[in-house]
């Protein structure tokens, strides 16, 4: 049964956390984005996000989140991620309707990888942040 289930190789679908300022509370927030950087509309978009650190058996939440339609060329907030979840690694579980075909990937932000340090110009936000794609 496993073995009948397609699920294509996901592309121009990404995941960026960015380093913003907040205008309301005055102050910096990191923020997790989904990018859809291709030509079609994404449906039904399934997001399952999750901090851990192996070494010491530390984990958040399992936090989950949905956009109905994540039209071409575009990008949504998906998640503010609090300070004491940077240190962890973060992984979201993307999955998705593209026309009648369901995609699936999963995005890893290692351990020690979200700092100032790291962040680079991402294009389509125009904002600086840590890309993975």
């Amino acid at each position: 049964m496993k073995k009948d289930i397609e699920l294509p190789e996901v592309t121009n679908v990404y995941m960026a956390i960015v380093k913003e300022y907040n205008d309301e509370f005055k102050c910096e927030d990191w923020n997790a984005y989904i990018i859809n950087n291709k030509e079609v509309d994404l449906e039904m978009v399934l997001i399952v996000s999750k901090g851990y650190d192996e070494d010491t058996l530390t984990e958040t939440a399992v936090l989950r989140h949905k956009i109905e339609k994540l039209p071409a060329q575009s990008f949504a907030k998906v998640e503010l991620l609090q300070e004491d979840v940077l240190k962890l690694s973060n992984f979201f579980n993307v999955t998705f309707f593209e026309g009648s075909k369901m995609f699936d990937k999963k995005y890893l932000f290692e351990k020690g990888t979200i700092k100032e340090g790291n962040l680079r110009t991402v294009a389509m936000l125009n904002k600086r942040g840590i890309l993975v794609k």
